[in-house]
């Protein structure tokens, strides 16, 4: 059984290939000026590009854990998630308030998703 990394890093890889699933790394954005909105749909913007490297798309997605650093802002994060979710192939998903390492980050995402079929 073979293991690909990609988008390789100091300490982690942005996304791990392995048996047939990809298992993402914690996405951040890459814009900390951003509010929440616009944050979780530059995670997204990251994920859609790693998959694509993957060979796999949104809708492969098996499961997603979502870390709000204000659970308040919900609303936010899914105005962005539902403009960006593929409506027939909807992931489990799991979203929870956190302490994130950068103070300036307001939300991170971690999932899995098989390989494009």
């Amino acid at each position: 059984m073979s293991i690909t990394r990609l988008d390789p890093h100091e300490r982690l890889s942005g996304a791990v290939i392995c048996n047939g699933m990809i298992h993402f790394a914690g996405q951040v954005t890459t814009d900390e000026t951003l509010d929440t909105e616009g944050q979780t749909a530059n995670v997204l913007h990251q994920i859609d590009s790693l998959l694509a490297q993957a060979g796999s798309r949104k809708s492969d997605i098996v499961s997603v854990q979502i870390f709000l650093t204000d659970i308040s802002e919900i609303g936010a994060m899914n105005r962005a998630w539902d403009a960006w979710l593929d409506q027939d192939a909807k992931p489990a998903r799991a979203t929870v308030e956190a302490r994130l390492v950068d103070p300036a980050w307001k939300v991170e995402m971690t999932l899995v998703a098989r390989l494009g079929s």
